[in-house]
């Protein structure tokens, strides 16, 4: 198992001025090595000696996911021999980003997750299992292999789906640990309660889970985390990463806020003008990578809209820590006058045990207003459950969208189209996003 970096919990000036030789050191290689940056640079006629803190950064225009899209091969760095992996984006947001990965990078990618393990207090006489999958271009569960293998923590590779492999292994293996979309593990309770397993005395202590949210902004347990642990009691560890910044912010026990990792990623927090907002303000994720070799990025804006947090933490770590995930820009709904993002809607959805499977769209109205239709799927339809969904809907975001019950078969077709690695639970059909 690593140690905790001394860097992570120095003063905030020490790690300030360490990210600024990192930067450094980054924009000479960027300058050197980048078609698109050097490009970049020269276009707009950047010193990249004059840029000497992150301050100085404003200096530089943002990159955009349409950039990455549209010259995806400018940004790589070395030869396509070195190029030892590639990933790609999950598309969620777009068409689907090809990134390369040198043994460099795969050792930084391992590095970056035995960080994350470590965050979550395993050790070496931990076992992980893994619920996601490796394979289909998927950097997380990449990741997630070869930190197991760089802390020295034994992993057991299950993929996706079938809860009865996952409680077949858990009862012959006895792994401690799952990584696991969280949602999946209301499906593992519901299959241990159907088989009489007894889930509660299971090996199961932790799960560290992706894709779906866990906290309040107030960092208590959201709907979903809570539906979890009134089944099962187990230690729930938040994490938020995305493939093009290699990097993963983990909670640590205290579960207020995935840490940085002030090695790795540079963040910066900007409003609709690419102006930083004020400390502690929501806004946009803007990430600049440190340590990447094929392709790193400078100044990339994520899309998510996240709130930064500053105060030291009870586990010992002085770095910033981001909040949970409240929206992606790009999937903001303007809805009778009121701003949502999805997570808040799926939040009340999840409340209700009756709703087995839900998707959120989105389309554009006759007058190109924003229209929200939840399709829920339920084992037993009925008025009330509509009526009581449409409530919950009006007393948390004061907005009452339409609900329109349908078929498993169906829902499990927009749920998990063909191909895709993740479960797809918010449709954006808009006019001005088609």
């Amino acid at each position: 198992m690593i140690n905790l970096p001394e860097i992570e919990t120095q003063s905030e000036f020490e790690i300030e001025r360490f990210q600024e030789q990192e930067l450094r050191k980054q924009l000479l290689y960027l300058n050197e090595k980048s078609p698109y940056y050097s490009a970049l640079f020269a276009e707009n006629e950047i010193d990249i000696l004059d840029i000497k803190t992150i301050q100085d950064l404003a200096k530089i225009p943002v990159t955009t996911k349409d950039d990455l899209q549209k010259h995806n091969d400018q940004f790589l760095c070395v030869d396509r021999t070195k190029i030892a992996d590639y990933v790609t984006t999950s598309g969620t947001s777009g068409d689907p980003v090809m990134i390369g990965l040198t043994d460099s990078d795969l050792d930084r990618l391992a590095y970056n997750e035995a960080l994350s393990y470590q965050c979550a207090g395993l050790s070496e006489s931990s076992i992980i299992q893994m619920t996601t999958t490796i394979d289909r271009r998927f950097m997380a569960g990449l990741a997630y292999f070869l930190g197991a293998r760089k802390a020295g923590i034994g992993v057991v590779r299950v993929g996706s789906g079938v809860p009865e492999l996952q409680w077949d292994t858990i009862q012959k293996v006895k792994p401690d640990t799952l990584i696991c979309v969280p949602s999946f593990l209301l499906k593992m309770i519901e299959f241990a309660e159907e088989k009489g397993i007894d889930y509660r005395h299971s090996s199961i202590k932790k799960a560290i889970c992706i894709g779906e949210p866990l906290r309040n902004p107030d960092f208590s347990d959201n709907v979903l985390a809570t539906r979890i642990k009134s089944k099962w009691d187990i230690e729930l560890y938040s994490t938020y990463a995305s493939t093009e910044m290699a990097t993963a912010f983990t909670e640590c026990s205290h579960g207020k806020g995935g840490h940085l990792h002030p090695e790795l990623i540079i963040c910066e927090f900007l409003d609709d003008q690419n102006r930083p907002v004020a400390a502690g303000e929501p806004g946009e994720l803007v990430v600049t990578t440190l340590g990447v070799e094929a392709m790193p990025l400078l100044r990339y804006k994520t899309g998510d809209v996240v709130q930064a947090f500053y105060e030291p933490c009870g586990c010992g770590r002085t770095t910033m820590r981001l909040g949970p995930l409240i929206g992606r820009k790009q999937q903001m709904i303007k809805y009778k006058g009121t701003s949502l993002y999805p997570p808040s809607l799926q939040d009340l959805l999840n409340d209700f045990e009756e709703v087995k499977h839900h998707v959120i769209e989105v389309y554009s109205s006759e007058i190109n207003e924003d229209e929200i239709l939840v399709k829920v799927f339920c084992i037993e339809e009925s008025e009330e459950l509509q009526d009581r969904i449409k409530d919950r809907f009006r007393a948390k975001v004061r907005v009452s969208p339409k609900i329109q019950f349908i078929a498993e078969q169906e829902i499990m077709r927009i749920k998990f189209p063909e191909n895709s690695r993740k479960s797809i639970t918010f449709v954006d059909k808009r006019k001005s996003n088609l």
